[in-house]
């Protein structure tokens, strides 16, 4: 595997075929959760790591899947990732687990991962695959926690409230009160507010594309065709 595939991956997952911004896939969650920062972390967090063992599974397996079956045996493979994470956010991130709630269950109905199995590790090798998958899951949590951090401040006022219930209480210290004062803009933490926040995450992310193809149209050499002079 060449490192220009690596890279493509990365680029793809990070920015170029975002699962939030682009692909528009996972929003009953992104509008659920990502209230607050913390946690659409949580979140994010939970879907990375089911995304990444997942991809890295179905590669390895992929030649013994039946492809009239191929799709339940994703959603059983998932299951059992899902079931995992869960356990174990329910051990040592209870708090969490119960403000993430069913959310977290619904991680095997998630569009993205069933997409990315079908699209991705179905077709490449394990690590790569392993590879798309936390490159995917990270970029769709680097959007969940955008989202959720600008609802949160516009909101309710404070950036990575309770985010000691996801990181332990050494995080408690990562709490920042932005404004002072018990009201805020309630429109922000309701589901309209969060498509608000989404489209304008989307509008950016499209203008810094066109801004990018225009430098480089601009930087690209013209190159003057010869004429043919006929005698």
């Amino acid at each position: 595997m060449s490192k220009h595939a690596w890279s493509d991956v990365a680029k793809d997952g990070l920015w170029k075929n975002n699962a939030a911004l682009v692909q528009i896939l996972g929003m009953c969650p992104t509008m659920a959760v990502t209230t607050t920062a913390a946690n659409a972390l949580g979140l994010g967090m939970a879907t990375m790591l089911v995304m990444t063992l997942s991809n890295f599974v179905v590669a390895l397996v992929r030649q013994w899947i039946p492809t009239e079956i191929r799709i339940p045996i994703y959603v059983l493979i998932i299951a059992a990732f899902v079931t995992c994470v869960e356990l174990l956010m329910k051990a040592y991130t209870s708090a969490l687990y119960q403000s993430l709630g069913i959310f977290i269950a619904l991680i095997v109905t998630n569009c993205l991962v069933i997409g990315r199995l079908e699209a991705f590790a179905n077709r490449n090798p394990a690590l790569l695959s392993a590879f798309d998958g936390l490159m995917m899951g990270l970029g769709f949590t680097a959007v969940l926690v955008v989202l959720g951090g600008i609802r949160e401040v516009l909101g309710q006022g404070t950036l990575f409230a309770g985010v000691d219930t996801l990181l332990g209480s050494w995080a408690a210290v990562l709490r920042i009160q932005v404004t002072q004062g018990d009201s805020g803009f309630l429109l922000a933490i309701l589901p309209p507010g969060g498509f608000l926040v989404l489209g304008l995450l989307i509008a950016l992310k499209n203008m810094i594309n066109a801004l990018f193809a225009r430098q480089t149209s601009t930087a690209a050499p013209v190159i003057e065709r010869a004429r043919a002079t006929q005698l």
